[in-house]
C-alpha cells in the first residue's frame, strides 16, 4: 500500500499529518492508508484515553497485538510513577491546536522508552496521537551533555591554563585556574585581546603573535609549541609553557585556536639562577686565570720595568737638563711608565693588588682629588661634586679610591663628544633583602655609595654586559686598554662592595660603587710626603735581590742616596753576611718571592740573629707572602716594583722609624 510522501525522503512533521489526516477524512480508503503505513506510530483514542484505532508502527513499538492495545488506555502504557509526576490532561486541547510532550512508554515486557507525543482534538472530538520514539536520540543527547560535563570538569579542575581565543587574538574562554593564575574575572577577560592583557605589549609582540598564527594556520592538524614571558593583572610578569592547536569549522576554516598553558616561571627562575652561577663560576675562573698571567707577568715583568725605570732615573740625575740625550731617556720612562701601569690594573682587576687600607672619610678623599681631576677631564666638561652627610667610614686604600675616580671620570670624559656634565655623588645607604633578591651580587648591610654620572653618548644593553671585562673597550685603537673599569670592578670587589652600571644610548652613564661601611674609628691622615728626595744619613743595608740586574741597580741607587749597602744574591748569602759583618746592620731591603725561601722566611730568621734589624720588602708581586689577599698585615713596610728612587729613599726613611 502506498503512501502519500516519497518513501525516500524524511517522514512528516506531526502538524504535516494532522492535516493530512484532516484531509484525507473525507476519503476514507486513503485516510486508511496514510494512518496505517505513517513512519512514526499513530493512535486515536476518545477522552477517556481508550484507543480506538493504532496503526502498524504502533503495534511494533509496544510489543503488543492490535486488539490487546484497542482494550487497553493511553495510560497503561504510562509508568505508573510519571502519571503521579505528570497526569494526562487533554482538558486544554482545543480544536486546531498541538500539544507536544515528551513521556515514557512502557512496552510489554516491561521495557520503557522515551517518546515524542504530538496530541491533536479532530473535528470529531476524538484524539488523534503521533508518537515518535526518541530514545536513541536521548540517548546521544545524554551522552553529549555527560561529555560535555565531564569536558567542563576536566577543563575547570585542570591544574593548568585552559583558553581559547579567536583569529582576531581576542580570548573567547579560560578556565578557572587560569583566570586565578593571571588574577581575571570571566567577565573582566573575556573579548579582551591578548596583547596588553596577559601578553606584555612591546615592539615585537605583534609580529610573534601573527608568527604563531601563521604557523598553527600551516598544519592545524600540528600542535604547536611556544614559550612565552606573560603578564598577570598586577603587572608582574610570568613564564608559560604553551600548547597551541587550531579548531576548524566543517569547512576546514580557522574559527578558534584551542591553548594549553603550563606556569614555567620556577623553572625559568631556575635555569637564570643556573645561568647565572655558570656565569659567575666563569668569571671567576677567568678572574682566577688573569690573576696568574698577572701575578707570573708581574715579578718578572715588574723586574724588567725596574731596571729600565731605574737606569732612566739614575741617567736624567746625572745628565744635564741641556744634554740632547735626556729627551730620549724622558720618553723611555714615559714608555716604561705606561707599562708599569698596565701590570698594576692588571694585578687591580685580578685582585692581587697589594694594598695597605685605612679608614678614611670617602668625602675627604675625593675633595682632595678634584683639583687633579678637573684637570683631568678638561676645561669643556664640568664637574660636579655632591657629598652626602655624614658619610660612614671606610677601610680601603686610598691610592685605590684615586684609581676608582680617576678611572671613572677619564671613562665619562671619553663619553662625552663636546662640552658636558659629570657629577660625582656619595651618600650612605642601607641595603636590605629585597634589594639582594634583585641584585645576587651584593649583600645585605650598610653601605656608603659613589655615583659617577656622564650626560654622555651612553651605551647599549650589549656592550654594558661587557663593560667589566678585561680588554673590552669601544674606543678606538691607541684610545683606551680596556683595563680602566676592570680595574674599578677588580678593586671594588677586593674591598667586598658591588658596582652597577646603568646606561641607555643618548641618555648617559652612572656607575654606583657600594663600599662597606666599617665599624673604625678614623685614622689620622698621613703627613704630606716630602717635596725633596729623603736621603740616608750613613746607615747600613742590607739588600737581597735575585735578579743580578735589580742588585746591582738597587746597589747604585741607595748609595746615590747616602747609605752604606751590603747585597746578597740569594737568602743563603744574606744569612752568611749578617752573620759575618761586625758592624750594625740598620735595615733589611729584601725581595719578596725567590728561591731557597722567600723574603718573610729571610726576615724571621735574620731577626733571630740581630734582634735589632729593621726590614722592608720589596716586590712586583707579593704572592700572598706578607699579604692576606692582597692586604698588607699590619706594621709591614712594603714598596711596589717598579718605584723611583725618590719612593726607595721615602720608604726607607719609613722603614727606619722616620715617618
Amino acid at each position: 500500500m502506498s503512501t502519500p510522501w516519497p518513501t525516500d525522503s524524511a517522514p512528516p512533521s506531526a502538524p504535516s499529518l494532522f492535516d493530512a489526516y484532516q484531509n484525507a477524512s473525507r476519503d476514507n480508503k486513503f485516510f486508511r492508508a496514510l494512518f496505517e503505513e505513517a513512519a512514526d506510530a499513530m493512535s486515536i483514542a476518545d477522552l477517556r484515553g481508550r484507543y480506538l484505532a493504532v496503526n502498524r508502527r504502533a503495534v511494533e513499538m509496544s510489543g503488543y497485538s492490535r486488539d490487546e492495545l484497542l482494550a487497553m488506555t493511553i495510560a497503561d502504557l504510562i509508568p505508573p510513577e510519571d502519571l503521579t509526576r505528570e497526569p494526562l490532561r487533554f482538558d486544554d486541547l482545543r480544536e486546531g491546536k498541538t500539544l507536544i510532550t515528551e513521556r515514557r512508554l512502557r512496552l510489554k515486557g516491561g521495557r520503557q522508552v522515551s517518546v515524542e507525543v504530538s496530541t491533536r482534538i479532530l473535528f470529531d472530538g476524538n484524539l488523534l496521537s503521533i508518537v515518535r520514539d526518541i530514545t536513541a536520540q536521548r540517548a546521544v543527547e545524554a551522552s553529549l551533555k555527560e561529555g560535555e560535563r565531564k569536558y567542563r570538569e576536566l577543563v575547570e579542575n585542570a591544574n593548568c591554563i585552559i583558553e581559547r581565543w579567536n583569529p582576531q587574538g581576542e580570548i573567547t574562554f579560560m578556565n578557572e585556574f587560569g583566570l586565578s593564575f593571571f588574577g581575571f574575572s570571566q567577565e573582566e577577560l573575556i573579548g579582551r585581546h591578548l596583547v596588553g592583557t596577559i601578553v606584555p605589549q612591546s615592539e615585537s609582540t605583534g609580529r610573534d603573535l601573527a608568527t604563531l598564527m601563521a604557523r598553527i594556520c600551516a598544519d592545524p592538524r600540528a600542535y604547536e609549541l611556544n614559550v612565552n614571558e606573560n603578564m598577570r593583572r598586577d603587572g608582574s610578569r610570568v613564564w608559560v609553557a604553551w600548547t597551541n592547536k587550531a579548531v576548524l569549522d566543517p569547512q576546514g576554516r580557522l574559527i578558534e585556536i584551542f591553548s594549553v598553558g603550563t606556569d614555567i616561571t620556577a623553572r625559568m627562575q631556575a635555569e637564570a639562577e643556573k645561568e647565572r652561577l655558570q656565569s659567575q663560576l666563569l668569571q671567576s675562573q677567568k678572574m682566577e686565570s688573569v690573576g696568574r698571567l698577572a701575578g707570573g707577568v708581574a715579578h718578572d715583568f715588574n723586574n724588567m720595568l725596574q731596571a729600565i725605570l731605574g737606569h732612566v732615573e739614575l741617567g736624567l740625575l746625572r745628565t744635564d737638563p741641556l744634554h740632547p740625550v735626556r729627551a730620549n731617556l724622558e720618553a723611555i720612562g714615559r714608555a716604561a711608565g705606561h707599562s708599569a701601569d698596565l701590570t698594576r690594573q692588571l694585578l687591580a682587576f685580578a685582585r692581587k693588588q697589594t694594598v695597605a687600607p685605612q679608614v678614611l672619610d670617602l668625602n675627604d678623599v675625593v675633595a682632595r682629588m678634584l683639583k687633579m681631576l678637573r684637570r683631568l677631564i678638561g676645561e669643556d666638561i664640568e664637574l660636579v661634586w655632591m657629598p652626602g652627610p655624614a658619610l660612614w667610614p671606610l677601610n680601603i686604600d686610598p691610592v685605590q679610591l684615586d684609581q676608582i675616580l680617576a678611572n671613572l671620570c677619564v671613562n665619562a670624559r671619553d663619553a662625552i663628544a663636546d662640552v658636558g656634565k659629570i657629577a660625582i655623588k656619595t651618600e650612605n645607604i642601607t641595603l636590605d633583602a629585597d634589594y639582594f633578591a634583585r641584585h645576587p651580587d651584593c649583600t645585605p648591610g650598610h653601605y656608603v655609595m659613589l655615583a659617577v654620572s656622564d650626560d654622555g653618548c651612553g651605551m647599549s644593553s650589549e656592550v654594558t654586559s661587557h663593560l667589566f671585562e678585561p680588554f673590552f673597550t669601544t674606543k678606538g685603537i691607541g684610545k683606551g686598554t680596556g683595563l680602566g673599569l676592570a680595574t674599578v670592578y677588580g678593586i671594588v670587589r677586593q674591598n667586598e662592595g658591588f658596582i652597577t652600571a646603568a646606561s641607555e644610548p643618548g641618555k648617559g652613564s652612572t656607575f654606583t660603587l657600594y663600599l662597606p661601611r666599617f665599624g673604625g674609628k678614623l685614622t689620622a691622615a698621613p703627613p704630606a710626603a716630602p717635596l725633596e728626595m729623603p736621603r740616608g744619613k750613613g746607615e747600613t743595608l742590607l739588600l737581597v735581590e735575585d735578579e743580578a740586574a735589580i742588585l746591582g741597580l738597587g746597589k747604585e741607587m741607595l748609595e746615590t742616596l747616602g747609605y752604606r749597602v751590603l747585597t746578597a744574591a740569594t737568602p743563603a748569602e744574606a744569612i752568611r753576611t749578617a752573620e759575618a759583618y761586625g758592624g750594625p746592620i740598620h735595615l733589611l731591603i729584601t725581595d719578596v718571592v725567590m728561591p731557597e725561601m722567600n723574603g718573610r722566611e729571610l726576615a724571621r730568621r735574620l731577626g733571630a740573629i740581630r734582634q735589632d734589624i729593621g726590614c722592608l720588602f720589596m716586590s712586583g708581586y707579593t704572592a700572598n707572602v706578607i699579604a692576606h689577599r692582597g692586604v698588607l698585615e699590619e706594621g709591614v713596610h712594603f714598596l711596589q716594583k717598579p718605584f723611583a728612587i725618590k719612593e726607595l729613599g721615602l720608604k726607607v726613611r719609613q722603614a727606619l722609624g722616620e715617618g
